[in-house]
């Protein structure tokens, strides 16, 4: 087995005993979730989460003041964008990015959820937009934990 490395990258080609190449950058791109797009799936999460959190705060201004009240209209708009970016990222990460197809499902799941809140909040449905809001809240700050203990747990090309 004979390996190469390029100078000024840390690609290094291996050739095996039957005559087959493997690029060790690429294996090791294409082993990690989602490829080049996972960076872009940690931050959208971390947009979507954050997005939440901020309707949470400006709900409870909104029960006290006008400025709340249109802080948290404007937030909502905001978190469906980040709901949307978050679905668009992991599709990216799926299809082209040869990663797993469960966040993207993870995503459209956030997106139905969010419309569903939507329609709950414009129709004043307190009962079901209010802890729906915690629901998401939650599984949005569980999807970012998953995501965040991914990026640390080693690949199987480190640990060897």
């Amino acid at each position: 087995m004979a390996t190469r490395t390029t100078a000024g990258t840390a690609a290094s080609t291996t050739t095996t005993g039957t005559g087959t190449t493997a690029d060790t950058a690429s294996v090791a791109a294409a082993g990690r979730r989602g490829g080049r797009f996972a960076g872009f799936v940690r931050v959208s999460i971390a947009l979507q989460t954050a997005s939440i959190l901020f309707q949470a705060v400006t709900a409870g201004m909104a029960l006290t003041s006008e400025v709340g009240s249109t802080l948290h209209d404007l937030g909502s708009k905001g978190m469906y964008a980040m709901s949307m970016l978050y679905l668009l990222a992991a599709v990216l990460a799926w299809r082209p990015g040869g990663g797993p197809a469960r966040p993207a499902l993870y995503a459209t799941g956030f997106l139905l959820l969010g419309t569903l809140q939507v329609v709950m909040g414009v129709n004043h449905v307190m009962a079901v937009h209010v802890p729906l809001g915690v629901l998401m809240f939650g599984l949005s700050l569980l999807d970012l934990g998953r995501v965040a203990l991914q990026r640390m747990r080693p690949t199987a090309e480190a640990a060897a």
